[in-house]
């Protein structure tokens, strides 16, 4: 490893009623990829924006190769070498790569007030060509995947030769073979020295990826450790404070009568003639590759989109679907993957985000009734452990854990039956994550019908009582939790071509 590149000492953050960062402190070396993990509300989001100028610690040092510095903004941070690839893609995807690549920072051609596509066009090919992407730059950065988007953030980090280079969640939304390509990538750039900060809430990642982690806790430091000398346990002891026995704490429930039946859903480009039963009391798991077509699925069945064929039966009565209020009316519930954009409202507080659903009901006559917002915001923040310091913050203010329980609270105060929970525990961290499969197991246990779609394959393995399996839009296969089937290898292998139908 090389030296010492960028340092924390000391950092202290307040805001509030809340003190973000105490007592943090943090080095990031040349050629190492640096591991960072703690629950949500851990203080990660605040350390990333101290690093990246966006804040301004109020106590503590920050040393950039070796002489005490002070970042005034984000320029002045990618000044002195630091990149960051956010969780949420800052992706033009109406522009080229090249666009994309070069915002903000575009070359002219020499003696013109022209830009120069020609050498940005052949510098961002170049660029990503490194990445293991050799596709033209004059392609839009919407006709590309996930994956690849995310490899053009990272480009932009790569153009301007930074020094470090931070990656929040930057597997959040990508499937296994997107996921391997990034981290080729990160090799390469710890081969050429650039030190990397990998924030991400996946255990696994951290022990194929990294070389050191570093767990935060409240805000605080709590270990650094080279991940040879560390284990999933230990590493989750730290985070917590506590062990955590079992990971996927599924409960045994009686399986009831159908809730939800499709046949022959269709809608063009997006998913085929897909029939399947859901039942109360039970976990039905969707899996398969990012693209699938499994959340287009779910948004048809919630009618976000429209079918253009097949059926839905609720309770066995056939349900024509026109909007997501007639869904709702229906008692469909519908986590939705993108919970900033599609879950929450970020301006408003939770308080207002909580009766988003259910505000006919919480009226006399043509008022609405304050104090009964109130005592169901109240009930779902203690229920569902939400971290926050009043039911009037801004939801847009939370981290990405404890928004994803407002979420689930604004659903959950809906009288819904059958709960779809796309992606539910993407971005949050491990202790988050058991909090949101015990709100699934109370559901199934009061005889509701939960579907939750996932591309993580251990969940949805030590969480659902079985599972679909689709590819290209299509039904591939089904298997349940006594199936000989029922394993990782057998999902894969239909996820990628093959078929499964042991039921």
């Amino acid at each position: 490893m090389g030296g010492v590149f960028v340092e924390l000492k000391d950092i202290r953050k307040e805001f509030p009623g809340v003190v973000a960062l105490d007592n943090m402190s943090l080095q990031l070396k040349a050629g190492e990829i640096h591991g960072l993990i703690g629950e949500n509300g851990a203080g990660k989001s605040t350390l990333i924006k101290i690093l990246t100028g966006v804040y301004q610690p109020d106590k503590g040092e920050i040393c950039v190769k070796g002489e005490k510095t002070s970042f005034h903004g984000p320029a002045d941070s990618k000044a002195k070498g630091i990149s960051c690839v956010y969780q949420e893609l800052n992706i033009v995807k109406e522009l080229s790569i090249a666009d994309n690549l070069f915002m903000g920072s575009y070359v002219k051609r020499k003696g013109s007030p022209l830009l120069d596509y020609a050498y940005m066009n052949k510098k961002a090919e170049e660029i990503m060509s490194t990445m293991g992407q050799d596709i033209s730059a004059k392609e839009l950065a919407g006709s590309l995947g996930m994956g690849q988007q995310q490899m053009i953030e990272i480009g932009r980090a790569v153009l301007l030769e930074s020094d470090v280079i931070i990656l929040d969640e930057p597997t959040s939304s990508l499937g296994e073979k997107e996921t391997t390509e990034l981290f080729k990538t990160i090799n390469i750039l710890k081969e050429k020295g650039v030190a990397i900060l990998f924030v991400s809430h996946k255990l696994e990642e951290l022990f194929e990826l990294c070389d050191v982690v570093t767990v935060m806790r409240d805000g605080e430091h709590i270990s650094t450790t080279p991940i040879k000398d560390m284990t999933k346990d230990l590493l989750i002891n730290h985070m917590v404070g506590r062990t955590l026995d079992n990971l996927y704490p599924k409960v045994e429930t009686k399986r009831g009568e159908i809730a939800l039946e499709v046949k022959g859903l269709t809608r063009e480009g997006e998913y085929y003639n897909v029939s399947f039963e859901a039942y109360r009391g039970e976990i039905l798991g969707f899996a398969g590759l990012v693209g699938a077509g499994r959340t287009e699925l779910m948004r048809g069945i919630f009618a976000a989109t429209i079918p253009d064929s097949g059926e839905i039966k609720i309770d066995g009565k056939a349900v024509r679907l026109r909007s997501p209020k007639e869904a709702i009316k229906n008692k469909i519930a519908f986590l939705t993957e993108d919970r900033k954009q599609q879950g929450l409202v970020l301006t408003e507080t939770i308080e207002k985000n909580m009766s988003l659903v259910n505000i006919d009901r919480l009226k006399n006559g043509l008022f609405v009734n304050v104090e009964k917002i109130k005592e169901q915001a109240e009930r779902c923040v203690e229920k569902l452990q939400i971290r926050t310091p009043s039911i009037h913050k801004l939801s847009g203010e939370l981290s990405g854990g404890n928004q994803q329980k407002v979420v689930i609270g604004k659903w959950m105060n809906s009288d819904a039956e059958i709960y779809i929970f796309d992606e539910p525990t993407r971005g949050i961290d491990v202790g988050a994550k058991i909090e949101v499969y015990n709100v699934m197991n109370e559901l199934v246990k009061a005889n509701k019908c939960v579907i939750m779609v996932s591309s993580e394959l251990p969940e949805i393995l030590g969480m659902c009582d079985r599972v679909i399996v689709m590819r290209e839009g299509y039904k591939r296969g089904e298997v349940t939790i006594n199936s000989t089937n029922f394993n990782q290898e057998s999902i894969m292998k239909a996820a990628w071509g093959g078929t499964i139908n042991e039921r």
